[in-house]
C-alpha cells in the first residue's frame, strides 16, 4: 500500500468514526496529508500506526454542568475535557467558555495542541477542554458558580503530573482563579502548578498573559528575518480585540510596526494613524464594553458594523479571533493588496483554501501550531516556577519565550528545507512536532 493510500484511509477511518465533527476532521486532514515524506523516510511509523493512534483521544471526558443564576435559575451546560496524548508529559491545553464549544471544536483544539505543544521542546502533552457557557454579559458570582460546578467534576481528572489546564476564549485570570479555588477546596491541597494562566499575585507567572500574542509577533519577525525584512515601518491588521489581539498589537508596536484596524464578532475598527492601544486595553480588560466604542473617543477612526478586517490593505495582517475567520476570499484580497507576512494567533484560523492562496502567492504564513505557542510554552515555564517554588521576572520570563518562537521558527525552516520545500511552515510544523511525538510513542511502546 503507498502512503498516499494508507493516509486516505486514515482520513477516511477518522472521519467515519467521529461523525459530525467538521473541525476535528478539518485538523486531522491538514496534519496528515503532509506526512506522506515522513512515512517513506521512517516506515517504523506505519507499522506499528502512529497516525491512527495520535488521532485517537487517550481519554474524552463529557460531563453536565448545572449551576444556577442570580434569579435563582437553574441552568444546564456540558462540559469537556479530552485529553489526546500524553507521551511527552502530562496533558497540557486550556479551557473554553464559549456557546460554539461542541465535542468536534474541542477534539480539533485538542489534537492540534499535540503537535503545537511538542513544537514548543517543552515536556507537555496535549489535551483540551471547555464548555458551551459563555460568560460575556455575567456577573462574578454567576461566573464564579458555574466555575465551580464545572471544576467539582473536573477536579478528578487534573493534577500536575496528570492534566494541567489553562485559558482560552472565555476563560482568563478571573476564570482561573474560581476554578483554582475549587480544586482547592475539592482536593485539600495547594498545588498550584495544576493550573496555569494564573494571576501572578497567586502563583502566575508575569508574561503568560501576554504571551500568545508576542509569541506570534516573535514567529512574524523571524519569518521576515529569514527574507531579509523586519516588522519595522510595516501596515499591520490584527483580527480580533481580546487578549491574544492586545498584545500582539502591543508587541508589533514596539517592533516598529504601524498597527491600523483590529475587530470584534460584530465588526472592524480601522484607525489609519495607528490603534491606539491605551484606549483599546481601558475598553476591553477594565471596562468590558464592545471596540466599536473606541470611534466614540477618536472621530478620525472608523468602525464598520460586520465589515471586513481583510479588506483593509496591510504588510503584515495576524488572524487572532477564532477558526475559520479568514476564508479563500479573504486570502486573495489581502494577497491582492500586496501582504508580505500572516502568522496565526488563533487557533486554525484560515481555511485550507485560504492556506493555499497565501502559498501560492509566496506569502510567508505562519500557521498557529508554530505562531501561536507561545502560549503554551509560557504555561509550561510557569509549571516550572511552580513546581521549584519560584518567581522570574518579566524580563527573563519573555526572554525565555522569544528563545522558544526562535527555536521553533528554526526548526520549522529546517524541516521545511530537508522534506524539498523551503519556507513551508505548515509541512515544517507538521514535521517537527509529529516526529517527536511519534519517536516518544515508539520508545514507550504500544499504550
Amino acid at each position: 500500500m503507498s502512503n498516499a493510500t494508507r493516509i486516505e484511509r486514515i482520513y477516511d477511518q477518522v472521519v467515519r468514526r467521529n461523525p459530525g465533527e467538521a473541525e476535528f476532521h478539518q485538523a486531522v486532514k491538514e496534519v496528515i496529508e503532509t506526512l506522506g515524506p515522513v512515512l517513506a523516510r521512517h516506515p517504523e511509523y506505519a507499522e506499528h500506526k502512529i497516525i491512527e493512534r495520535i488521532c485517537e483521544p487517550e481519554r474524552q471526558i463529557i460531563f453536565r454542568v448545572p449551576w444556577h443564576d442570580d434569579r435563582g435559575e437553574v441552568h444546564i451546560h456540558r462540559g469537556f475535557r479530552v485529553q489526546f496524548n500524553s507521551v511527552l508529559g502530562p496533558y497540557k491545553g486550556g479551557l473554553r467558555f464559549h456557546s460554539s464549544v461542541y465535542l468536534g471544536i474541542i477534539k480539533f483544539l485538542g489534537f492540534e495542541q499535540i503537535f503545537k505543544n511538542a513544537l514548543t521542546g517543552m515536556p507537555i502533552g496535549g489535551a483540551k477542554g471547555g464548555s458551551d457557557f459563555d460568560p460575556k454579559g455575567r456577573s462574578d458570582g454567576e461566573v464564579m458558580r458555574f466555575c465551580q460546578s464545572f471544576m467539582t467534576e473536573l477536579h478528578r481528572h487534573l493534577g500536575e503530573f496528570t492534566d494541567v489546564p489553562a485559558g482560552d476564549i472565555g476563560v482568563g485570570a478571573r476564570e482561573v482563579g474560581y476554578l483554582f479555588g475549587q480544586y482547592k477546596r475539592m482536593t485539600n491541597r495547594y498545588e498550584s502548578g495544576v493550573l496555569t494562566g494564573k494571576s501572578p499575585h497567586w502563583g502566575g507567572s508575569l508574561v503568560r498573559r501576554e504571551a500568545t500574542g508576542y509569541g506570534t509577533v516573535h514567529f512574524v519577525d523571524e519569518m521576515l528575518k529569514a527574507r531579509g525584512e523586519s516588522i519595522e515601518g510595516k501596515t499591520c491588521v490584527v483580527s480580533g480585540s481580546g487578549n491574544v489581539a492586545i498584545y500582539a498589537i502591543e508587541k508589533l508596536q514596539q517592533l516598529g510596526g504601524r498597527v491600523i484596524a483590529c475587530s470584534d464578532s460584530n465588526g472592524v475598527l480601522h484607525h489609519e494613524r495607528g490603534i491606539d492601544l491605551a484606549l483599546v486595553k481601558r475598553l476591553k480588560e477594565v471596562e468590558r464594553r464592545r471596540i466599536k466604542d473606541y470611534a466614540l473617543e477618536h472621530r478620525d477612526a472608523q468602525y464598520i458594523a460586520g465589515g471586513s478586517l481583510w479588506d483593509i490593505p496591510c504588510e503584515i495582517a495576524l488572524p487572532c479571533a477564532t477558526q475559520n475567520e479568514l476564508d479563500e476570499s479573504a486570502a486573495r484580497k489581502l494577497a491582492g493588496n500586496g501582504c508580505k507576512a500572516i502568522a496565526e494567533g488563533a487557533n486554525m484560523p484560515t481555511t485550507p483554501r485560504g492556506v493555499r492562496v497565501f502559498q501560492q502567492a509566496g506569502i510567508a504564513y505562519g500557521p498557529g501550531k508554530a505562531a501561536n505557542a507561545g502560549g503554551v510554552a509560557t504555561s509550561a515555564l510557569e509549571m516550572q516556577q511552580n513546581a521549584s517554588r519560584d518567581t522570574w521576572t518579566f524580563e527573563h520570563t519573555e526572554q525565555r519565550l522569544q528563545e522558544i518562537m526562535q527555536g521553533i521558527h528554526h526548526h520549522c525552516h529546517e524541516a521545511a528545507a530537508e522534506f524539498g520545500d523551503p519556507g513551508n511552515y505548515v509541512l515544517g510544523a507538521n514535521v517537527v512536532g509529529f516526529r517527536r511525538v511519534a519517536e516518544a510513542m515508539l520508545a514507550l511502546g504500544v499504550i
